[in-house]
């Protein structure tokens, strides 16, 4: 989610509550009460989204000139071992209102994915962490969770990518403000993550507008979406700062909160990329790239973004490797 580190919330019902329902009174507890009559949310392109565990997904025929490129091992197992970091605000990846399958925006391309290469996905739900500790090890054959292409990490792992990284800066519905850049952060309260590309565009920010004359941001941290958006309901934080997916999906649910500006998540020198992610040179890299495009050429890739509200992040063809986000110093 354009973060090096991440954690899940502690509760994923509480997560989806606190998409559906802003609110600067009541618990998580109730919320999630509330979530369990909830089967239906309202995508930000205007689109009704399932909740329910009875998904209904979009499919795609097996290509075998695509599935021959898959690895010997991973093909006679016949299986795909995706690591998944739920838990995240939707639509990304979380569960239904069983709490216990996973959906969103990452599994649904993950099965697409697997349709075209004729195995059987097996979602693994993993802490940020453990996605890339799985990878690592070969726990995992791939992780398809909203991963951020970086330089860094193309040192260690392969990217195929599938969606644009597009930041998103929330707040209360409404008013005048909007962001486009530094100067219009200055002096607001904003609210973020840590460990996170999010964090680190915030404090560059902050940084630049110190030294243009300007009043620092005032960074507040949260990690759970039930507490940051108790916190914008309350009006303890001006805005939150996050991946754009979850903020316009939040938006379209309350009514009561808009995306008053975006941005790259890989800053300003890089259009951010999301990625299926493997790791290097284990030859798997090859086959997720044509099947990702297969599902672009055929059309089934746009009906899933379409599906969650997310067509405005839609790349026009997967690439392996591109350029991600710089390395810093700091």
């Amino acid at each position: 989610m354009s973060v090096y580190r991440r954690r899940t919330v502690a509760s994923a019902a509480a997560a989806l509550a606190a998409a559906l329902l802003l609110s600067s009174c009541g618990s998580s507890d109730n919320a999630s009460a509330d979530l369990g009559a909830k089967k239906e949310g309202t995508a930000p392109n205007g689109v009704k989204v399932n909740l329910t565990p009875d998904q209904n997904r979009v499919t795609t025929p097996k290509v075998d000139a695509i599935a021959a490129l898959v690895p010997d091992e991973i093909r006679r197992r016949g299986t795909l071992q995706v690591a998944a970091n739920v838990g995240t605000v939707p639509p990304l990846g979380f569960y239904a209102t069983d709490d216990k399958t996973v959906i969103g925006t990452e599994p649904d391309l993950a099965y697409l994915i697997g349709d075209v290469l004729g195995l059987k996905v097996e979602i693994d739900p993993v802490s940020w962490e453990n996605v890339f500790v799985g990878l690592d090890s070969g726990k995992y054959d791939a992780g398809i969770t909203n991963v951020t292409v970086t330089e860094a990490r193309k040192e260690k792992y392969d990217f195929a990518t599938y969606r644009l990284d597009i930041l998103g800066f929330e707040a209360k519905k409404g008013g005048s403000w909007k962001v486009k850049g530094p100067a219009d952060v200055a002096g607001h309260t904003i609210g973020v993550s840590s460990g996170t590309n999010q964090e680190k565009l915030l404090l560059a920010w902050s940084d630049q507008d110190v030294k243009n004359g300007l009043k620092p941001v005032d960074v507040k941290y949260y990690q759970n979406a039930s507490d940051y958006y108790l916190a914008l309901g309350s009006g303890r934080i001006d805005a939150w700062l996050g991946p754009n997916p979850a903020a316009a999906f939040h938006s379209a649910q309350t009514g009561e909160t808009e995306v008053i500006g975006t941005y790259s998540g890989a800053g300003d020198t890089v259009l951010g990329k999301i990625a299926a992610t493997t790791k290097k040179d284990n030859g798997l890299v090859k086959a997720l790239n044509e099947a990702i495009n297969e599902t672009i050429k055929n059309g089934t890739y746009a009906q899933v973004l379409k599906r969650w509200g997310l067509d405005n992040e839609a790349v026009q063809t997967s690439e392996i490797n591109p350029p991600g986000l710089p390395r810093t110093n700091s």
